[in-house]
């Protein structure tokens, strides 16, 4: 066992000057007066002294617990962190049949089952907005996506700029990503203009570069944009067709299947060693307290 800090043990001196004062000190006078003699109580007298030695143990276990004690520990595994980008979109299409709706309760239950992963939101229309920074604090997911919703849009999001998106979801992990693997789910229902004329595939070696895969969720009943499908083949992803909810939840079950939760093992490290302490402190106080209200010195 070793301490986090080693210095505060010399804080010990205090309790041992109390046990050290404690056979010291003189009998006091015994009243009333009676004028008898009375013999003397050796086991009385050891048995009180013992639990004036009480407060002094319990000042050195407070004083052990202060300086931190730490044992060595087996190793233990972690959870890798994984860095997830929910990019929804959020055009005037997106209002139509519920589509958001379902989108959004699906991502929720999706954001629950992964746990332990930080989580974006960035919706877009014809312009992005980073709705939420990668966080661990799940919650803030869950509670922003009513918020986002399409109907509460202004006109200049009614448009669908998927490659800006992906972009922008790109600078943001980028800067804000921690060690761990990186996920953009794409959520849209439609074709975008800024994919032509080769802009899908820079955009997919610039996604690839950053080491981001991406899946994309089409919740339309029309054909999957082609430009969108390669965009995630490149970067070891897919594109899902789903347009109800137990579609949708499969295929959030398939990307949970496909980019699982991983673990890495850490090495023996010091971990803080505080029960041992703390069960023989909390002894130690429940004997002073029996020797403080049923075994005590006259009060007179």
């Amino acid at each position: 066992m070793t301490f986090a800090s080693p210095m505060m043990l010399l804080l010990l001196a205090l309790p041992v000057l109390m046990l050290w004062s404690i056979p010291l000190r003189r009998a006091g006078i015994t009243l009333p007066f009676d004028h008898q003699a009375h013999p003397r109580r050796r086991v009385l007298t050891a048995l009180l002294t013992a639990f004036e030695c009480f407060p002094a143990l319990l000042l050195a276990i407070a004083v052990l617990i202060l300086a931190g004690p730490q044992s060595m520990q087996q190793p233990k595994d972690a959870r890798e962190l994984t860095n997830i980008q929910i990019c929804m979109d959020v055009s005037g299409s997106m209002g139509m049949e519920n589509r958001y709706e379902l989108a959004s309760n699906a991502v929720r239950e999706f954001v629950a089952a992964r746990e332990g992963d930080a989580f974006g939101l960035t919706i877009f229309g014809s312009h992005q907005i980073r709705w939420t920074p990668l966080t661990r604090d799940l919650d803030a997911i869950r509670n922003a996506l009513p918020f986002a919703n399409p109907a509460q849009q202004p006109m200049h999001m009614s448009g669908t700029m998927i490659g800006s998106a992906l972009r922008f979801c790109r600078e943001n992990m980028d800067d804000e990503a921690q060690e761990g693997d990186r996920m953009i789910i794409l959520v849209s229902d439609g074709a975008s203009s800024d994919l032509s004329g080769g802009a899908a595939d820079d955009i997919a070696e610039e996604l690839t570069e950053a080491h981001i895969t991406v899946y994309h969720i089409h919740v339309a009943m029309d054909e999957i944009p082609q430009e969108v499908v390669e965009i995630a083949k490149a970067t070891g992803g897919e594109a899902f067709q789903a347009s109800d909810t137990s579609t949708l939840r499969s295929v959030f079950r398939h990307i949970d299947r496909m980019r699982p939760a991983r673990f890495r093992t850490l090495g023996t490290v010091p971990l803080d060693e505080f029960h041992l302490f703390a069960t023989i402190g909390l002894g130690a106080l429940a004997l002073h307290l029996v020797g403080l209200l049923g075994i005590r010195y006259t009060p007179w």
